[in-house]
């Protein structure tokens, strides 16, 4: 039922719902740094068990999925304020529920069952698998910094914390497990890939809170752009933006191979593009805003592809 106006909901409409809320095209952010840590498996020890990884991306998927649904339900006011003060694509939530295309109760309901499912493919993983002692720890840590992201009463993001959990949880995290699922161990290269790949994930959080700043304010929604201002902020996405390219050789150096660096060039275009803009103010321009934070994702995503490619392309 239409809360607002007590109107049936057609299943199209529910279905459409779900889909906005699911965001099935930003569950790449994380499918792709845990398909980086299969490929650098493959490459370094020679081994893929294709079960173990279809199983873990399953998991990723549902761990962020739970954390999109948690954020639609407690979002919710700052999202219908968002609504109506300039957001953009790319921020203020789907609006599923905004324009109660879903039964708010649903999102939440929705965000334990994937939770638990994820829960559930841990357990198969470590102790039908025996992918190792660490393979339900890191599940968990995952579970618990997406889901409490906006949950009550731990919600992270209204802590100062949230962003950083998001570039840790979104960064080295699928990296790390994805590899110690196929291997039981890490190894150093795969910290060294996950920092621009954190840098840049946090970026595209960071990015995001610009348009939703005023809703924020209201809502008392702390976000680290509500604490440190416009402004500030955008000096600190500039640094995080620089510290990533700083920090693409540096991988190289640590076992990738030189070839590599190919896939530098347009990255760095793409970072000089969204850096300059931000330093430039034109965050205060919607139109400009909402092509950075476009942008944003997209060199996120390059950073895992460019290693990916390296990987699968030259090996190590």
């Amino acid at each position: 039922m239409n809360s607002a106006m007590n109107i049936p909901v057609s299943y199209k409409t529910a279905i459409k719902g779900w889909l906005m809320m699911a965001r099935p095209p930003f569950h790449s952010v994380g499918v792709l740094p845990f398909c980086l840590g299969a490929a650098l498996a493959w490459r370094s020890m020679g081994t893929m068990n294709w079960q173990i990884f279809l199983w873990g991306t399953l998991a990723v998927i549902l761990i962020m999925l739970a954390t999109y649904l948690a954020g639609e339900f407690y979002d919710l006011d700052g999202d219908r304020l968002s609504g109506r003060m300039g957001r953009n694509m790319f921020s203020g939530g789907s609006q599923a529920l905004v324009k109660d295309m879903v039964p708010r109760q649903h999102a939440r309901i929705g965000s334990y069952i994937s939770l638990i499912l994820a829960g559930i493919i841990g357990l198969l993983l470590q102790f039908h698998y025996k992918t190792g002692p660490w393979t339900i720890p890191l599940g968990l840590i995952g579970m618990i910094t997406g889901f409490f992201y906006s949950t009550e009463p731990i919600r992270f993001v209204k802590r100062g914390i949230g962003e950083i959990l998001i570039g840790f949880s979104y960064g080295w995290l699928p990296i790390a497990a994805s590899f110690y699922l196929q291997t039981a161990h890490l190894t150093p290269l795969v910290h060294w890939m996950s920092l621009p790949i954190g840098f840049t994930i946090f970026n595209v959080i960071f990015i995001n809170e610009f348009p939703d700043y005023p809703a924020d304010l209201i809502t008392k929604k702390a976000t680290l752009v509500v604490r440190f201002g416009k402004k500030n902020s955008s000096y600190l996405y500039s640094i995080l933006c620089v510290g990533a390219l700083i920090l693409f050789p540096f991988s190289i150096k640590a076992g990738l191979h030189p070839y590599t660096l190919i896939f530098f060039l347009p990255i760095a275009a793409l970072s000089f593009m969204t850096t300059s803009g931000m330093l430039m103010g034109r965050y205060a321009d919607g139109a400009a805003l909402e092509k950075m934070c476009g942008i944003t994702i997209l060199i996120n995503l390059l950073y895992s592809l460019s290693f990916i490619l390296g990987l699968l392309i030259w090996g190590l």
